[in-house]
């Protein structure tokens, strides 16, 4: 999930003033034309967004030798990784994710950002019901027919994007050399984790203003948005953190007031519904033993969607994939982690990435695509 999950922030790009020097990004859009979802239900035309920064470069035998693929978590887009936290950690020249170095692409998923979803397709809720294997087989078609990747550097992804991440590398072992799943766990969504989604969906559903999801977009269903945004301020933060942010009773009372205020200004209510339902059918489980990718899955100790203690992501891992393929690291709470929005403080596990990348590092001759 985004951090904060749907409760955006506004986009920060590039600047070319203080520390921030990656290149500022490319946007283009890919049309897939009758795209046929998982469960049968179509859209004569599905639009996926998305941003690239640097260029692609290829071996001697034409094959991508620095794609990066990053995935945004439920209620993100390709906005939130273009920040001083996220690419001033990585992006920068002579920074690990150097974008003069790699390929770097960024997506709206399906139901996200300026992709096809329900607020902006005239659809509402008679969208199809997309899952996240349907994000990632439109995925797959964006970079091998569009953006002519048929390899990757690297596959990571928050929240979600870190569920998917887990089946990108079953559905397409292989595709990549390496995997970064963050703040995210290989097994289907179940106790609390399935509690908070329901509990948010529900009450946007009870909402009389909701009307089956045919509302206009102007009046959105106000009671039972906000009640869904007050469930997911509280799931994707920790006590550290917001104790920090607001250290009186006032002080939270007004944090929140502006908080949910600015949800309810960014959010769509079938758009969020939609996309916490996605997970619906999520379980990479079964299939952990097709991964063929080194990965390191990255967590935090205050991370209440995917709480430490159950010991899931350990025990996974440990059974799931190949002896010797998959390292798992939670990270203890200090002062800079943010509960599940840690994902993207990448200050907090680059030196993670810098592992894996030097771990699967391949020394070739590169060219420019093209």
């Amino acid at each position: 999930m985004a951090e904060a999950l749907s409760i955006k922030e506004p986009a920060r790009e590039a600047s070319s003033s203080g520390h921030n020097h990656w290149p500022h990004a490319t946007r283009g859009e890919y049309l897939l034309g009758d795209f046929t979802f998982n469960n049968g239900e179509r859209l004569a035309e599905l639009r996926l967004h998305y941003q690239t920064l640097g260029t692609l470069k290829t071996s001697e035998d034409g094959k991508a030798t620095n794609a990066v693929l990053i995935m945004h978590g439920t209620g993100g887009s390709s906005d939130q990784f273009l920040n001083a936290q996220f690419a001033g950690e990585l992006f920068n020249p002579g920074q690990l994710l150097d974008a003069h170095k790699y390929f770097i692409i960024l997506r709206d998923g399906i139901g996200h950002g300026r992709s096809s979803k329900p607020s902006t397709s005239g659809l509402r809720a008679r969208f199809p019901r997309y899952r996240y294997g349907d994000m990632v087989r439109a995925d797959h078609r964006l970079l091998t027919e569009h953006l002519g990747v048929g390899h990757l550097r690297l596959a990571m992804g928050t929240s979600m994007g870190g569920m998917q991440s887990w089946q990108w590398g079953e559905a397409h072992p292989g595709f990549m050399d390496a995997l970064m799943p963050l703040a995210s766990l290989p097994v289907q969504i179940s106790g609390r984790n399935r509690l908070w989604r329901k509990m948010a969906m529900d009450a946007i559903r009870a909402d009389p203003a909701w009307n089956g999801g045919d509302y206009p977009p102007s009046e959105q269903p106000r009671a039972g948005l906000t009640t869904a945004l007050d469930i997911l301020t509280l799931m994707s933060s920790s006590p550290l953190q917001y104790q920090a942010e607001a250290p009186t009773r006032d002080a939270a009372d007004s944090f929140l007031e502006r908080k949910i205020q600015n949800g309810l200004s960014l959010t769509d209510a079938n758009d969020l519904l939609f996309a916490l339902d996605a997970s619906f059918d999520y379980d990479p489980r079964p299939g952990l033993h097709k991964i063929t990718a080194p990965l390191i899955a990255v967590n935090t100790a205050d991370d209440q969607i995917n709480p430490p203690e159950l010991g899931i992501l350990e025990r996974e891992t440990r059974s799931g994939l190949k002896e010797g393929l998959g390292k798992v690291v939670v990270l203890p709470i200090t002062e800079d982690t943010k509960g599940h929005g840690s994902h993207t403080v990448a200050k907090l596990w680059k030196h993670l990435l810098e592992e894996l990348l030097l771990m699967t590092e391949k020394k070739a001759d590169v060219k420019p695509a093209g």
